[in-house]
């Protein structure tokens, strides 16, 4: 139970939420197959076989998101619908009109649908009611939005917030290349996009490159911004930092030796949820420090806020 991605969401510290009351009420999106009509199907399922829908270790919860999709391309309707009207034509004199090939291509997907492959995929969020986290591990906002927006049809009620930071993570990881130093606690890695403001967006991107000197400093004075940058958080944990202030490619490096080696999967797993949130815990609030801190008095309406703050 590792998380690869963070989309990062805020709730109030501390979030006043019962784990019971909050079980029962994803109880009424549980996940369901999709049936011989449906394209797609999603909902919530237990995180561990035979467990609930919230599963809860030392206080930290985490859910699961399971979707179904079946993969019926447009292409292949189009082909058996073509087929279908050759012969139409030849039978017929000429060819369908507009109305007839709709009405044909409705049916072809009709008949298709119960054969098609499905892709079925899960995807894990965590809260921390204490702390006032929800992040969701998805490798982008439309992915995490998903699972937010059942949870908000689900849930009685949901306080959240994108959240949000007094410095843009743009501004600030251009600040740290300039200086050629991250701040307190975190290092700069080997891994960088910086990408131009203007319409063209020329880009340019470094992988296992040194990113002091001279040659990053003449990007940022041309006007390019870090879109990307590799980071390291005290040894522990490395990550990409996105413009969105998304993190990506997360990776816990000091996990190894304590990832639980435990025979009972279910032990395991538990085990290995706690550590990983445990080091969330401390990650997160590091990185806003880095980033400026949160706005002290948010604006707006109390739904789905922008990701970042001004520069």
């Amino acid at each position: 139970m590792w998380f690869k991605n963070l989309q990062l969401y805020r709730l109030p510290s501390p979030w006043a939420a019962d784990a019971l009351a909050l079980e029962q009420q994803l109880a009424r999106a549980q996940f369901q197959r999709c049936a011989a009509s449906d394209l797609a199907s999603h909902g919530f399922v237990p995180p561990l076989a035979e467990g609930g829908l919230l599963h809860s270790v030392g206080g930290q919860w985490l859910i699961a998101f399971k979707s179904e999709q079946k993969l019926l391309p447009a292409s292949v309707v189009n082909q058996v619908a073509q087929e279908r009207a050759e012969e139409i034509e030849a039978q017929q004199g000429y060819k369908p009109g507009r109305k007839q090939m709709k009405e044909l291509k409705e049916a072809v997907t009709a008949e298709l649908l119960p054969r098609a492959f499905t892709r079925l995929q899960t995807t894990y969020a965590w809260l921390d009611a204490a702390g006032g986290w929800l992040a969701v591990d998805a490798s982008s906002r439309s992915k995490a939005e998903a699972v937010i927006d059942l949870l908000h049809k689900t849930l009685d009620d949901l306080p959240l917030k994108l959240l949000r930071t007094e410095l843009s993570p743009a501004g600030a990881m251009s600040q740290w290349l300039a200086a050629g130093e991250a701040p307190a606690g975190f290092t700069i890695d080997r891994d960088c996009e910086l990408k131009a403001a203007d319409e063209e967006q020329s880009a340019v991107r470094y992988v296992r490159h040194a990113l002091e000197g001279d040659e990053i400093r003449n990007h940022l004075v041309a006007g390019k911004l870090p879109t990307r940058l590799a980071l390291t958080w005290n040894d522990r944990l490395s990550f990409v930092l996105t413009d969105d202030l998304e993190i990506k490619r997360l990776d816990f490096l000091a996990m190894e030796e304590e990832k639980s080696d435990a025979d009972n999967p279910a032990e395991r797993f538990d085990a290995d949820f706690a550590l990983m949130s445990g080091e969330l815990r401390g990650f997160i609030p590091d990185l806003l420090e880095a980033l400026g801190g949160e706005p002290a008095a948010e604006s707006g309406p109390a739904g789905i806020a922008s990701p970042s703050g001004a520069a």
